[in-house]
This record gives structure tokens, C-alpha cells and sequence, in this order.
């Protein structure tokens, strides 16, 4: 899976601990041709996360360093984090009963500007609740505390 190639050494853990908790992680699926704006997404029923690889790498600009060196590759490595922290906080909030983990208040005063279009279009599209969006948005930005997250909730 290419998308193992972009993770951080604690991304690789979250990964790992996903595995344990009986999570199917995959890459580019068919729901990723059916919505190429998706960089990742959870399912449900079947403790399944897809990463959007190829989405990813075409909405941040990826190049391959063999056909042209592009500096900004670091954008495509920042998507794909994201999108597996993000989609990782989906199943931990599935181990809790389905519900958020954290006071959604506070975790909304804490979302970046820059998140809340992203926001709008994930729980308008998505079967997730706005405050289950709210907190994986918040939390695709803190690898540690999804990682510490997964072990309390799903381990």
C-alpha cells in the first residue's frame, strides 16, 4: 500500500494499532473513483478505513521526484496523515458507542478556519454527525492523542 510510504513513524503506530483493534485498512477503493474530493473514509459495518491515495496525491499536487522534483510533496504526506488520523477518530468514536469522545464545544472553538469548509461538505455528504466531524477534524492534527485514544477506547 503506497500510502504506508507517507506516514510518520506514529502514524505507522496508529496503523498498527488500528490492525489490533480489528480494523481493514485499504487503499484507493471504488468509493474513492465515486468521490474524488474524499482523501479518506470509515465504514461502519465493516470496521473498514479507506485511504484515497491517488485522491490525495491529485488534490495536493504530488510529484513524482523521478519525472520532476517537487519540493511541495510534503502537502501530499500532510493529506494522507491527516486522512488516516481523521478516519481513525471515526473508529474510536465507534469503540465508544458510537459517540464523541470529547466535549464538542470546546473541540469547535479549537477547529481552524480552514477546516470549516471541509466540515460543511463531510456532514452534509457523510452519514457522520456534525460533532463526529468536529472532533476528527480536530484530532487528524494530534497523532498522539489519537494514538492514546485508540488504546483506551478500542484496545
Amino acid at each position: 500500500m503506497e500510502f504506508i510510504l507517507f506516514l510518520s513513524k506514529l502514524d505507522k503506530e496508529i496503523l498498527n494499532l488500528l490492525n489490533k483493534a480489528n480494523y481493514i485498512v485499504e487503499e484507493n477503493k471504488i468509493e474513492c473513483l465515486l468521490n474524488k474530493e474524499i482523501k479518506g473514509l470509515h465504514n461502519f459495518k465493516e470496521n473498514k478505513i479507506i485511504i484515497c491515495t491517488e485522491n490525495a496525491k491529485r488534490k495536493t499536487n504530488y510529484r513524482n521526484k523521478n519525472q520532476q522534483p517537487n519540493k511541495d510533496n510534503f502537502k501530499t504526506e500532510r493529506a494522507v496523515r491527516k486522512a488516516l488520523r481523521h478516519e481513525a477518530t471515526h473508529a474510536i468514536q465507534k469503540c465508544n458507542n458510537n459517540k464523541t469522545i470529547g466535549d464538542i464545544k470546546k473541540l469547535e472553538s479549537k477547529l481552524h478556519q480552514n477546516k470549516r469548509k471541509a466540515l460543511e461538505f463531510s456532514s452534509s455528504n457523510f452519514s457522520g454527525t456534525y460533532a463526529k466531524e468536529v472532533e476528527a477534524y480536530v484530532l487528524e492534527d494530534k497523532p498522539k492523542k489519537v494514538k492514546n485514544l485508540i488504546k483506551k477506547y478500542c484496545l
